[in-house]
């Protein structure tokens, strides 16, 4: 029998033929275009790949300042899940497999708690994983202690909004992207992100994210699958497995040699692995 914690596994041509619904969310700053080499490899292996835009992000043409809430963010997942009907098709698809990466996994945490029935499985990718029983904020507030703005080196961090209220955009830095974030992806990749990151908001003071408490019976309720990338030097692993302890059943899986960017570090063992995590 496998080990629960897997680098890769051989994708049989049985499991090939089963056709799923892969949702694939990105990170912060980021767009749908991170997801190109494994979006190929799922619709090469002929399943249906949905690559996502959150709001102000990728080719949306609104500015980070222009998004009022967390909700708005994240409304472009949330409308996708909501039209999933929920039912097996006779081809065998079934409802989403939705994979979410880094920032992500907050947008993902939101649309499991509105719509659990729709989710077959979430996928956290080095993701942010929010805590059953805690406000949305809570990880995200976890994680950022400690750092300082040292740590984010060249990035850029501006503050936005009403002064009584202020929230904050992120932008990464060529050296920081270069040094903790793709250190391990192609040459090409890199240059690609630097080409293409935009501003996020932090959404700090945001409603949802400090209001919101996820349920064990909703966000609680969908199978969970943690992907820890090994060699991730922004989120680093020890951090990725502390989320997977807040959460009681979720189910991890690991890269080696993966960076923050498993889609680019690790794209080949990245799809295959999303396949064998679909079909169990």
């Amino acid at each position: 029998m496998s080990s629960p914690e897997t680098t890769t596994e051989c994708v049989s041509n049985e499991q090939q033929r089963r056709r799923h619904h892969f949702i694939l969310v990105h990170g912060v700053c980021h767009g749908a275009w991170c997801w190109y080499r494994v979006a190929t490899a799922l619709s090469s292996a002929g399943h249906r790949v949905t690559t996502l835009d959150m709001a102000a992000c990728g080719g949306r043409p609104v500015r980070a300042d222009e998004v009022p809430s967390f909700e708005r963010y994240s409304a472009p997942l949330l409308d996708a899940v909501a039209d999933q009907d929920g039912e097996e098709k006779a081809d065998g698809e079934e409802k989403a497999v939705v994979v979410a990466h880094s920032f992500g996994g907050q947008s993902l945490a939101l649309a499991m708690e509105r719509y659990p029935e729709k989710i077959a499985v979430a996928v956290f990718v080095t993701a942010t994983m929010p805590a059953a029983g805690m406000p949305m904020s809570f990880a995200f507030k976890q994680l950022s202690q400690g750092k300082d703005a040292d740590f984010f080196m060249d990035c850029t961090i501006r503050t936005i909004g009403d002064p009584q209220n202020p929230d904050k955009t992120f932008l990464f830095g060529p050296e920081y992207l270069a040094r903790r974030v793709y250190q391990l992806s192609p040459p090409e990749d890199l240059a690609l992100a630097m080409s293409m990151v935009r501003p996020s908001r932090r959404f700090l003071n945001d409603a949802t994210m400090n209001g919101e408490v996820l349920t064990a019976g909703r966000y609680g309720a969908v199978r969970r699958v943690y992907v820890v990338a090994e060699d991730d030097e922004w989120k680093p692993a020890e951090i990725q497995r502390l989320m997977v302890s807040w959460n009681p059943g979720t189910e991890m899986r690991t890269l080696q040699g993966a960076d923050h960017m498993p889609m680019f570090s690790k794209a080949r063992e990245l799809s295959e692995l999303l396949m064998v995590i679909s079909n169990n």
